[in-house]
């Protein structure tokens, strides 16, 4: 591998990629390093900022996506924040506690190389037995860095990196089909979600408005991309929108049923009683058997209110499997309050198909029907991981590969074999801001050395644990979520960085109200 002529300059500890969500909570956490944080784009926010339509709102309330320390402005507002006034949440945010001084916009990582040497990596498995991969001294990871989109490349090199790209957009998930029957069959026009998202206001109406619409898809993308479809086409000369729906979720229409919370359910201590958890005691195990009739009960309880609520069974969209196992893996999705009012006028037509290929004038499905369309929207994911092994080295590259899919790493955020690296924003949960706040304090007191990780082994140990729970709560288990026991989960960080683990004033309410952000302010 040719190398760059002289080494670049350490211009500080700590580089941070991206500045999401995950990218300005390291940022701020770790503000006492002076780090670096490189953001391709021109603004902080990332997926808010690049993935959002303007129907775009948060699945949660503001009080459930909220820093520790930073309340929202009007908190009790009961309606779902939409993607503008959550970028303004993070530009207050960012200012208030004045991180974007370490943001360089406009600055892509377009690679990564280690450059500890062969001792370096010993070293780490050593350490590994007894200790951590945490390595002490000189700079391990050097960074090439294109600005403003011009050929030349800037080297910088780090101690320590915090990678915070995530696993939404940049790379758009295509699905592949045979030969004669991709989209250069088509006629029409083809784009994915993310083009969609760069469209301003007038342009979507002009893609939408009067055109036949396919959406691909059945996650909170595409259902409110349906949405936006069917309101575009309002009047005589409207068209239908038709929806391919291949794997069908659980949807809610907010967070109350039969007339109470939805965190009763699942976010309380008491609740997460009845799951599954990684590292339970016999006792733990015993009572999680014997509760498992509750646990369906609760999953059956959920569903018989969302299938009175909701017509699921008039337009076939009643999944097989239960509502526990959508919750288990972060994929439920809150379905907009006009998005069946819209497919009762006939606006939107839902079309069940496991297998379809283009051809000239529009789509075709596995059971020979087929659908005219003028335009075919994509709302089917990103590749969160290609985006990542397009910049790291190898053999870390092969290293965030694992059988089951998901990528090993300890409290969701340090792959055991990867030196002085930290992923924060790869793991799921209810309220994913939440999670990488948490997950960013306890980064900031590991490079601190305020405690050490256990060994490499141990940390596999803890990694397999919890993807055997996930495996056995879910069939998407292939998603690193951990919603059904995220409070124990929180209990060992807080363990780990030596707070105290029960975070509320009294028994009562440590069992019985929700956790959530407000719960794990700073403890010095």
């Amino acid at each position: 591998m040719a190398h760059h002529q002289e080494s670049p300059p350490l211009v500080s500890k700590i580089a941070i990629i991206g500045a999401g969500v995950s990218g300005i909570a390291a940022a701020k956490q770790l503000s006492h390093h002076n780090p670096v944080v490189f953001e391709a784009s021109d603004s902080i926010g990332g997926v808010w900022k690049s993935c959002s339509y303007n129907s775009t709102r948060l699945q949660s309330s503001r009080k459930d996506y909220e820093f520790s320390d930073f309340q929202w402005p009007n908190r009790d507002d009961p309606s779902f924040p939409s993607h503008v006034e959550i970028l303004d949440y993070l530009e207050s945010y960012a200012k208030h506690f004045d991180v974007l001084k370490f943001v360089k916009f406009n600055s892509k990582v377009v690679e990564v190389r280690f450059v500890g040497d062969r001792e370096t990596i010993e070293l780490t498995g050593k350490a590994g037995e007894h200790g951590s991969p945490i390595l002490p001294g000189h700079p391990v990871w050097e960074i090439a860095v294109q600005t403003n989109d011009s050929e030349n490349l800037k080297w910088y090199a780090f101690e320590f990196l915090v990678v915070c790209i995530g696993k939404y957009g940049d790379i758009p998930k295509i699905p592949s089909f045979p030969s004669d029957k991709g989209p250069e069959m088509f006629q029409g026009k083809v784009l994915h979600s993310i083009d969609y998202c760069k469209l301003d206001k007038e342009a979507t109406s002009q893609l939408l408005k009067g055109k036949k619409v396919v959406v691909v898809g059945y996650k909170k993308s595409a259902i409110d991309l349906a949405v936006e479809c069917a309101e575009a086409n309002q009047g005589p000369e409207g068209q239908a929108c038709t929806m391919v729906v291949r794997t069908l979720h659980w949807t809610v229409p907010h967070y109350w049923v039969w007339g109470l919370p939805f965190f009763l359910f699942y976010s309380t201590r008491a609740s997460q009683f009845l799951h599954e958890r990684p590292n339970q005691s016999i006792l733990g195990t015993l009572l999680c058997y014997l509760l498992s009739p509750m646990r369906r009960g609760v999953s059956k309880f959920i569903e018989s209110y969302l299938l009175w609520k909701l017509p699921l069974q008039k337009y076939g969209l009643k999944p097989d499997h239960p509502f526990e196992e959508d919750y288990a893996s972060c994929q439920m999705a809150i379905m907009p309050e006009n998005f069946f009012t819209e497919a009762d006028k006939g606006n939107i037509v839902i079309k069940r198909a496991s297998k379809w290929w283009f051809w000239k004038e529009g789509i075709e499905f596995d059971d020979n029907t087929k659908v005219d369309a003028d335009v075919v929207i994509l709302a089917t994911g990103y590749d969160g991981k290609k985006k990542l092994k397009s910049i790291l080295p190898e053999p870390f590259r092969s290293l965030i590969e694992y059988p089951s899919g998901i990528m090993p790493l300890y409290r969701g955020t340090i792959h055991p074999l990867v030196p002085n690296m930290a992923f924060v924003g790869y793991i799921e949960s209810v309220s994913n801001l939440h999670t990488s706040e948490l997950r960013s304090m306890w980064l900031a007191r590991l490079v601190d050395e305020k405690f050490k990780l256990p060994s490499v082994e141990n940390m596999l140990g803890q990694i397999s644990r919890e993807m055997e729970v996930m495996r056995r709560t879910t069939r998407f288990y292939k998603r690193h979520c951990i919603s059904t026991f995220s409070i124990n989960h929180s209990d060992e960080m807080c363990e780990e960085m030596g707070w105290n683990s029960w975070r509320k004033k009294s028994w009562l309410s440590e069992a019985f109200s929700p956790y959530g952000s407000q719960d794990y302010g700073q403890e010095n």
